[in-house]
């Protein structure tokens, strides 16, 4: 590892996020990092689908939501302090990540319940994490997975299969596991090394 300017790599799920950390330049990347990080409590499941209750349905207890969001959010925090601690200490310098969602759509804009609680829990998942990245001086970029790849491609002046094949034969070159989330994570990281 030869740390130095580097940058993050997120693909946000309900409850937790794959994260890579990309080093080097824009014109040569290296993966430096490949873990998974917590944004809720894992001593408390409800906090993984907050928006939840019983049987499909929206979960409508202010006080219940209350105490579930303020959970995601500590767990958020101190799960990116120790992240960036970890990084930081090996001598990395972070400026900026990319997190990518699945969708940015607006929930009070989806009529079901049931997937109205996705997308607020999409919607909470993605903002606390960007909010504490921004307040430890980490500018944050945004992506939905289908469009990752071809903001990529746009920017690095390649195709999309192109980039595709770039970030497989990445992979190679790390430990752990090299899935469709850490592979998505990754083009965010190497297009926030930009």
């Amino acid at each position: 590892m030869e740390p130095g300017r580097a940058a993050l790599g997120f693909r946000v799920k309900s409850g937790w996020a794959v994260v890579i950390l990309m080093n080097g330049s824009f014109h040569s990347p290296r993966l430096d990092g490949n873990c998974v990080i917590n944004l809720s409590d894992p001593r408390d499941p409800a906090t993984r689908q907050p928006y939840h209750a019983v049987m499909r349905r929206l979960e409508t207890n202010a006080t219940k939501l209350k105490r579930r969001t303020e959970s995601v959010r500590r767990a958020t925090t101190k799960s990116v302090i120790d992240l960036l601690k970890r990084y930081i200490d090996n001598g990395y310098t972070i400026r900026r990540a990319g997190l990518v969602v699945g969708s940015v759509i607006d929930p009070d804009s989806i009529a079901n319940p049931h997937i109205r609680a996705h997308a607020l829990e999409g919607q909470l998942f993605r903002t606390t994490l960007a909010a504490t990245l921004q307040s430890g001086g980490i500018r944050c970029s945004s992506f939905t997975e289908s469009d990752a790849y071809l903001a990529a491609a746009k920017s690095f002046c390649r195709s999309p299969e192109q980039m595709k094949r770039t970030i497989a034969d990445l992979g190679h070159s790390g430990n752990g596991p090299w899935r469709a989330d850490q592979k998505v994570a990754a083009v965010a990281a190497w297009f926030s090394l930009r």
